[in-house]
């Protein structure tokens, strides 16, 4: 359920029976010639739909700033601190524990995000330790990845506008693809730059780490069907153990 489409007569009532918010979260940067910059809110925005619809949640406003320093210099990319990102994201979650949610679940539709998202999560549960904070980036889709992928990837962890992430687009938000325009760009990504910031203009000229030309609705959905049950189980386990400490309270 869209959370800001409620009214305050009604809403605290939906809070106290659902216990769950699930904020997206993303990113406004360069995503190639095919994408929009607003990717990766797009994706997060509609995986929390997708994960709201099989637990019952409220989906919050997406929160459509990240951390992007890697990209800051690219055309259309806008970036926020760490700093500014973590206490935006414990704001957050103390306003929603205040409201009575029990379990405040972040999907991340960016990288840069995990640190501050990480470091989030730390500082509401030193103050609020009965608020479960969880954070979420595609987990488990290494292993599925690793089975459609055609082209070697560029790096071990990023996957940028290339045959998975415009594969993931294909799936959830085809409207806003443009596959005539996909390219194909698979840098060579120095062993350095996991050890020294690195802007990603070092390395590629257009954002795109891979071969978007390859990407499919399919391979999108067969990424997207693995990380959305994973997704739903962490929820569903903490939602029960929830329940499990009020009814001992």
């Amino acid at each position: 359920m869209k959370f800001a489409a409620e009214n305050s007569f009604e809403v605290k009532q939906k809070i106290s029976e659902k216990q769950i918010a699930i904020l997206p979260i993303g990113a406004i940067e360069a995503h190639g010639p095919h994408l929009p910059l607003e990717t990766d809110n797009l994706l997060a925005e509609r995986l929390s739909i997708l994960v709201a619809k099989r637990v019952g949640a409220f989906v919050l406003p997406t929160l459509p700033y990240g951390q992007v320093w890697s990209l800051k210099n690219f055309p259309g990319s806008i970036t926020v601190s760490n700093e500014s990102l973590v206490n935006m994201l414990v704001d957050l979650g103390e306003s929603l524990y205040n409201q009575g949610f029990s379990i405040f679940s972040m999907v991340n539709g960016h990288l840069g995000n995990s640190v501050a998202l990480k470091e989030a999560a730390r500082k509401l549960y030193e103050r609020y330790p009965d608020l479960q904070v969880l954070y979420f980036f595609y987990p488990g889709m290494s292993e599925v990845v690793s089975s459609i992928r055609e082209t070697p990837s560029s790096h071990n962890t990023y996957f940028h506008a290339c045959e998975i992430e415009t594969s993931l687009m294909l799936y959830l938000a085809p409207e806003y693809v443009d596959m005539e325009r996909a390219i194909c760009d698979i840098p060579v990504i120095p062993l350095s730059a996991d050890a020294t910031p690195t802007p990603w203009e070092e390395f590629t000229d257009t954002a795109v780490l891979g071969d978007a030309t390859l990407a499919t609705k399919e391979k999108g959905e067969k990424v997207i069907s693995v990380v959305l049950d994973n997704i739903v189980q962490v929820i569903e386990e903490v939602r029960r153990g929830v329940a499990t400490y009020k009814s001992n309270d």
